[in-house]
């Protein structure tokens, strides 16, 4: 009789075991950008470009391409927001800058279809955020005369946050 109780507890808990793999094995874990980071993020971009005398817009997203933070200084172009939100967009969902992917996507060249894609914005300034070699976001600056400029914007930005990404 305790043979029998100990073996039927035993396939309880194997059972339950095996529960608790398989919903492990349904579920992913993920780490993104805090809302209080992003717009750290944003500001400390914004606030660079303003100190080269820049007008931009600022636009943070998630890992997977959804915007967090726009920011637009008040002389900056119409079309600056949703032209950051695009390439923020680009950097986070192809996982790398818009200046890289401008250069392995001129006419020609075998990756030269992603610039016909929908969403895509393919212009220099867009970079991804790490966390421990992990993307959690991305950010992109518009309005900066020229993407070089755009970007050491958005570097600055991310320069700004990395103490609070890497622990």
């Amino acid at each position: 009789m305790i043979f029998r109780c100990l073996a039927v507890t035993l396939s309880i808990c194997t059972l339950a075991g095996a529960a608790q793999t398989h919903a492990q094995d349904a579920l992913v874990t993920y780490k993104s950008l805090a809302p209080r980071i992003a717009l750290d993020l944003a500001q400390a971009a914004l606030a660079d470009c303003q100190q080269r005398g820049y007008q931009v817009a600022v636009a943070v997203v998630d890992r997977a391409g959804v915007i967090q933070v726009v920011l637009r200084d008040r002389y900056a172009g119409p079309h600056t927001p949703a032209t950051a939100s695009g390439k923020a967009w680009t950097a986070a969902t192809f996982r790398n800058s818009t200046s890289g992917l401008f250069a392995i996507s001129q006419p020609g060249m075998m990756q030269a279809g992603i610039r016909n894609l929908p969403g895509a914005v393919i212009i220099g300034g867009g970079l991804i955020v790490e966390s421990g070699g992990l993307l959690v976001g991305a950010v992109r600056v518009s309005g900066a005369p020229g993407g070089d400029a755009d970007e050491a914007c958005a570097k600055a930005g991310i320069e700004a946050i990395q103490g609070k990404l890497d622990f």
